[in-house]
């Protein structure tokens, strides 16, 4: 008997010890060069909404109230006052990465009423993801439901969801690999792409392979954004786990390949695309969501536990990069700017970080707080 509680104990042990490698290496923030920037007036900033259960993504309505995504399938409406209204999206499958993810208001949203939103679904047994159409009423309801663009592969990670109207008025959408790096080099397949389709989900005349997709190669990008010379940009996660690095800020070009899963980091293969910069082997920044200002780029860590700004030089081959509140709020996901004010939320309550009190959180940041030569 007392060999058999030997035995149980070393098994223990050795799970636990086993589970601090594992988070150090997968959960637990990395040590980073980049420097810190310099914060103005701290008191400006504001905790809009506490209490949130994964926040995903935020947008802006007309009369200043502010929607929310919850990853498990809520769509939230955070009142000037504090109040929250809450209603459920239909047919959302929340597992691991996958659930209730980006949105965005139409341009014409003040006429039309239309918000979109990318959704995980499961259909007999699989899941998918979807973009899906609402008719976003004053009430907090959700009519005319009409689906966009379907049938790109879901999965307990890399699900991609980043949503943005381009300068050109057409919808871009973000799709992760879905765990099947090959899929990323599959003409035929939406997932591991950035996609580009017009507000009732056809196919614009000049996209290049005479499909929704607009480049390929991508693992799991997770934000959208242009430059002031209407230059896409986008967020992606490098590889995870043991030899996590390599996150990614890329320009994203027409038809263009960005080399997932040869190309990484430095490594660019031919006829591929390499990133503007990325975190190298020894720094993770796993990038969520990429907001802008003029010519810097605003973009949140999850494991790197930090806001990072990406200042465009002016040949806009390179960028320099600061990072503000490291550790400060824990992990990081949303970003949005709208006005002068940056949006972002907490990721703490995902299962992956270190649950603050009031996580999570929606922060508002004015931009007169983030100082730089910007």
């Amino acid at each position: 008997m007392k060999k058999i509680l030997i035995s149980i104990f070393a098994v223990v042990v050795t799970l636990i010890i086993l589970g601090l490698i594992f988070y150090q290496y997968a959960f637990a923030p990395t040590e980073s060069s980049i420097p810190d920037g310099e914060l103005a007036d701290e008191q400006a900033i504001q905790v809009l909404a506490s209490d949130l259960t994964v926040p995903w993504d935020v947008a802006l309505l007309p009369g200043g109230d502010l929607l929310v995504t919850e990853r498990g399938g809520e769509l939230l409406r955070i009142l000037a006052n504090g109040e929250i209204q809450r209603v459920e999206v239909p047919r959302v499958a929340p597992a691991g990465e996958g659930g209730l993810m980006g949105v965005v208001l139409h341009p014409d949203f003040a006429q039309n009423k239309w918000i979109y939103v990318y959704r995980t679904v499961e259909i007999d047994s699989t899941r998918d993801n979807e973009v899906v159409r609402f008719v976003y009423n004053e009430d907090h309801s959700l009519t005319e439901e009409t689906i966009i663009i379907s049938n790109f592969r879901g999965a307990t990670y890399h699900d991609g969801g980043a949503l943005s109207f381009g300068p050109d008025g057409l919808l871009y959408i973000a799709t992760g690999d879905a765990g099947e790096p090959d899929l990323a080099q599959n003409i035929e397949s939406l997932a591991g792409k950035i996609l580009r389709v017009t507000d009732t989900g056809e196919v614009p005349a000049d996209n290049p392979f005479g499909s929704a997709v607009y480049s390929i190669g991508h693992r799991n990008p997770q934000g959208l954004a242009w430059d002031t010379q209407g230059q896409l940009w986008s967020t992606e996660h490098g590889r995870s786990g043991i030899q996590s690095g390599f996150d990614e800020l890329n320009k994203i070009f027409v038809g263009a390949n960005y080399g997932w899963p040869e190309s990484q980091g430095s490594t660019v293969l031919a006829d591929t695309v390499g990133p503007v910069v990325h975190s190298k082997a020894d720094d993770t920044w796993a990038p969520a969501s990429l907001a802008a200002a003029g010519d810097t780029f605003y973009f949140t860590g999850l494991r790197g536990q930090r806001l990072y700004a990406a200042t465009i030089g002016a040949e806009r081959e390179s960028v320099n990069l600061e990072a503000f509140f490291t550790q400060e709020y824990g992990r990081l996901r949303a970003a949005r700017i709208f006005g002068d004010t940056l949006y972002i939320t907490t990721s703490n309550r995902d299962n992956r970080g270190q649950v603050n009190v009031g996580d999570d959180k929606l922060i508002a940041i004015p931009l007169s707080v983030l100082k730089g030569e910007w």
